[in-house]
This record gives structure tokens, C-alpha cells and sequence, in this order.
């Protein structure tokens, strides 16, 4: 990498060149899911919640993030027919080391398992897990952007700001070019949205830790879970004007609508939060 008006983006996806080994993206997806789990430990040993009741929600959470996820991209964004569609041959739907995750499918899924985890495990309210389960999945969201960022993918619309980043492997590829000689002007420079959504989770992290514990937003059932949603998927909404669209459906959804699939899913959930903070703001705190 190397900096002069625009940043040179030329990191390597792969850890090792030419070892069958996981990559960047995979190492920050489970760095990610590690940081969330060990916020939400903090949170159960201060409540007095059993390692093993800790260690069933992650069985539940991790598969519903990753089903979940993958099946998103697949209905809300395709292609559904062609060649390459996933109705064409189902089986591609399983092909997931191949790229397409969507966050709100994940979202979705997520819910339906922690609503069955509340009721048939923990049995607590659904939003005491969703308060702090809301946290945790944000640092967690931080980790799997960066991934994103390197993997030269989810970029942004071509830019001139002088943050803006020349994304070597989009579309480009290591092996047909020479670094010490590749003219770099020949790469279109983008917004980096990949990193901006990853600093925005970042920030949504801090803000959620500091509402549970500092704010004791915990005594207020659904307003840790209700910011979070505003939150990230608020900042989800703003920087998807910046971002290019992840498939022609996607794009196609945005020539007809004026704005993209990923801001029409956000919508109703920055509406949900919203209506979460106002009922909980009308609540007696729950005593300690």
C-alpha cells in the first residue's frame, strides 16, 4: 500500500500465497464473532448466567447469522434466473465461499432464533436477549467490514476526495499485473464504504456499550435493542447512497425507486427502533 493523493489499496485477501488456508475475511469474521462473545459473557456473569447457557446461544446465533445472511443475499438481491441464478440451480445457494451475504436476512433470522432461545431456554422476555445481544453483534458487524475492505468488495461510487481508495483487485487481479511497475492511474478511485460502514458499526458499538452499562439502558426493556437498530441500519441507509449495487437487481431496484434494496430493507427496521425507544422511554425502570 502506499499513500499519495488517493490511497493505494493493494492488500491481499489470501494469509499465505499458495496454501489452501482461510483468508483475511474469514480470519475478521470469527475475530469478530470471538469480540461478541466475550462482551455478552460480561454481561451474563454480571447477571449471574450460567457459561452453559452462554454457549447454547452461541449455537443459536452462529448458524442463524450465517443461514440467515446467505439466504438474504439470495431473495433480496439474486440474480434468480439465468446461468447463474439461484433458481436456475438451487444447489448454487450453498455455494457461500463464493461471496453474497446480506446483513438483513441475517437480521431476520437472527430474531427468529433468539425469540425461540428466549422462550425455550433462557425463558426471559424477548428483548432482554435482544438488548444485549445488540451490542455484541455491532463490534462483530466492525470486524466482518473490514473483511469486506479486504477483499476489495462492497465498494463505493467513484469519488475525488482525497480519502478515496483505488481498489487494486476490483476488478483487477494480482497475478496479471507487476506492483513495481502497474500504473495506478488506470484504477478508477471509489468511496470506501466498506471501511465507512465498519468505522459506523465501530461507533454503534461504543454508543450501545455506553447506553447498557453507563446509562443502565438494560433497566429499560427494547431501548438498547431500539438504538441499535437506529443505529445500524440509520448508518446503513446514509452511506448505501455512496455504495455501488451489488447486483442488477439491485441496480434495477434503484432505477425504478431511487434508492437501493439495502435502503428499502432498513427502513422499516430505523422505524422499528424508533418505536422501540419511544415505549421504553414510557416505562418504569426495572429495578437491579
Amino acid at each position: 500500500m502506499s499513500f499519495m493523493l488517493f490511497i493505494h489499496w493493494s492488500f491481499d485477501s489470501k494469509i499465505f500465497q499458495d496454501l489452501n488456508t482461510p483468508n483475511w475475511y474469514g480470519l475478521l469474521f470469527v475475530s469478530g464473532m470471538i469480540c461478541g462473545y466475550f462482551v455478552i459473557k460480561k454481561m451474563f456473569q454480571k447477571e449471574q448466567i450460567s457459561n452453559d447457557t452462554l454457549d447454547q446461544l452461541v449455537m443459536y446465533m452462529v448458524p442463524a447469522t450465517i443461514i440467515g445472511a446467505r439466504l438474504g443475499h439470495v431473495f433480496f438481491y439474486g440474480p434468480y434466473w439465468g446461468p447463474d441464478g439461484y433458481f436456475t440451480d438451487p444447489i448454487k445457494i450453498l455455494y457461500v465461499w463464493e461471496g453474497g451475504l446480506a446483513s438483513h436476512g441475517a437480521a431476520i433470522v437472527i430474531l427468529i432464533a433468539l425469540w425461540y432461545f428466549s422462550k425455550k431456554v433462557i425463558q426471559k422476555p424477548f428483548l432482554w436477549i435482544l438488548d444485549r445481544i445488540s451490542a455484541p453483534i455491532a463490534i462483530a458487524g466492525t470486524f466482518i467490514r473490514l473483511g469486506n475492505l479486504v477483499n476489495h468488495e462492497i465498494v463505493g461510487h467513484k469519488t475525488t476526495m482525497p480519502w478515496g481508495f483505488r481498489f487494486l483487485h476490483h476488478p483487477y487481479h494480482r497475478e496479471q499485473i507487476d506492483l513495481k511497475t502497474f500504473d495506478w492511474s488506470t484504477v478508477e478511485v471509489r468511496h470506501a464504504t466498506n471501511l465507512y460502514e465498519s468505522m459506523a458499526y465501530l461507533l454503534s458499538f461504543g454508543i450501545l456499550m455506553f447506553l447498557f452499562w453507563k446509562k443502565e439502558g438494560w433497566k429499560k426493556p427494547g431501548l438498547v435493542f431500539g438504538a441499535f437498530l437506529v443505529l445500524i441500519f440509520g448508518f446503513r441507509f446514509l452511506i448505501e447512497f455512496l455504495k455501488e449495487g451489488q447486483t442488477d437487481n439491485d441496480n434495477f431496484v434503484h432505477l425504478w425507486t431511487g434508492i437501493n434494496t439495502g435502503q428499502w430493507l432498513s427502513v422499516p427496521l430505523v422505524f422499528t427502533g424508533l418505536v422501540l425507544i419511544y415505549l421504553a422511554r414510557k416505562k418504569e425502570p426495572l429495578n437491579a
